[in-house]
């Protein structure tokens, strides 16, 4: 059988690579940090990004992007709580790229932001490959997911910043055991911060908080 290699002459991820680091130059230029929220569908994102909204709204100048097929319906969560919003739709795609990131940066009053929140669509698998020119990638995974969820996905974990373990609160229920979750976590990304999280009883939110503001531009 005879085989030939066929070159497409464009690398997708090397030209991703290249819009996102536009996106960050630009980000920086404003100094506003930008966190990339992933993780599956119900492991709360969404509540996640609205609960540190509240927290930290009076503290921090705040926009939100949410990425999703359909997009305004966690969009609509965010423009209540008052912050300047942008909904990217995806389409048929599980993920968002740097290009999409770009034209959502063009629609944000960037000169009165200081902490930019990108919600991802929800899935452990197509974001992964995907920078936005974010400074932080968070995963949050939820014990309902199971505590072989990690082990399941390493790409996505090996290039994440922090990981939280949200819903610790059901663990016992659901069978689960969140310690294994954060060993998992540990050994396909041995630098990585990881947080077990209740988002119903507050449980480590207080720890999130602090880390933003650790790693903000902007210090208060």
């Amino acid at each position: 059988m005879h085989t030939e290699e066929v070159s497409i002459g464009y690398d997708v991820l090397a030209a991703n690579a290249k819009l996102a680091r536009n996106n960050r130059i630009t980000l920086e230029k404003f100094r506003i940090t930008a966190f990339n929220i992933m993780g599956a569908i119900g492991s709360g994102k969404t509540l996640l990004i609205e609960k540190t909204i509240g927290q930290l709204g009076s503290n921090y100048r705040i926009g939100a992007i949410a990425g999703d097929v359909v997009a305004s319906l966690d969009a609509s969560r965010f423009e209540k709580l008052g912050i300047p919003t942008i909904g990217l739709n995806t389409g048929k795609e599980c993920h968002l790229d740097a290009h999409l990131v770009e034209h959502g940066l063009f629609k944000l009053p960037l000169d009165s932001l200081d902490i930019l929140f990108i919600e991802n669509v929800g899935n452990l698998i197509c974001p992964a490959d995907y920078e936005l020119g974010e400074h932080k990638r968070i995963i949050i995974v939820s014990v309902s997911e199971g505590d072989d969820i990690v082990e399941k996905h390493p790409l996505i974990f090996s290039t994440a910043d922090l990981i939280i373990v949200n819903k610790i609160d059901i663990a016992e229920a659901v069978n689960a055991d969140p310690d294994k979750m954060v060993r998992d976590a540990r050994v396909i990304n041995p630098r990585i911060d990881v947080l077990k999280m209740s988002l119903k009883t507050g449980e480590g939110f207080e720890e999130w908080i602090k880390f933003i503001a650790e790693v903000s531009l902007r210090q208060t």
